[in-house]
């Protein structure tokens, strides 16, 4: 897929509302609006229930979550490029495009330039309800740019770089100079 169109980009801010709502807990819908989404959809994960084995969501979340996906974006999967562009909407005063780029990275499981549903549920369900380990592990896949098992200074000064020029003129502090090369340091630090 060279590109998404328009209602793609329109349906993944969709799926990210809702994953929103996931959080806050008002993900539940009325039961006429859920029927009448149900109608709407005609294709359902095959795995549906493996993935409710695989993953801290239920059923309903499941299917909510993949309408989201789905109906707005019926390709099934998200390249780069896309994703990107929805990243960058929920951090309008800064440049997200290599952090989105380092994250992309971790949810594209296969990488094959595209992440799946199966994939971006897997990682979001160890994100918002896995355990402290496992959100661990996949922040060090994260910050593992290399991927060969350690994390060193240059990688997290990317990481931290791109977390800073996403932030944009909201970091605090005020970014000045190499604030995020000294915060490398300070981590790096041995002491």
């Amino acid at each position: 897929m060279a590109g998404c169109p328009s209602r793609c980009r329109d349906g993944l801010v969709k799926l990210i509302q809702s994953i929103q709502r996931l959080l806050t807990g008002t993900l539940a819908k009325d039961k006429g609006e859920d029927e009448l989404e149900m109608t709407m959809v005609s294709h359902r994960p095959e795995g549906l229930q493996q993935l409710e084995a695989q993953t801290n969501f239920s059923r309903q979340e499941l299917q909510i979550l993949y309408r989201g996906f789905k109906n707005e974006c019926p390709s099934g999967v998200v390249n780069e490029d896309t994703f990107k562009h929805i990243y960058a909407q929920f951090f309008p005063h800064g440049d997200a495009s290599t952090y989105a780029h380092y994250l992309f990275n971790a949810f594209d499981t296969t990488n094959n330039g595209s992440i799946k549903f199966e994939d971006f549920v897997m990682g979001l369900s160890t994100l918002l309800r896995g355990t402290l380990r496992d959100k661990l592990e996949w922040t060090f896949h994260l910050y593992d740019i290399n991927r060969d098992g350690y994390i060193n200074r240059e990688e997290m000064t990317e990481i931290v770089r791109a977390i800073y020029d996403m932030m944009g003129k909201y970091t605090y502090p005020a970014l000045k100079g190499d604030v995020p090369q000294q915060h490398v340091d300070a981590f790096f630090q041995v002491g």
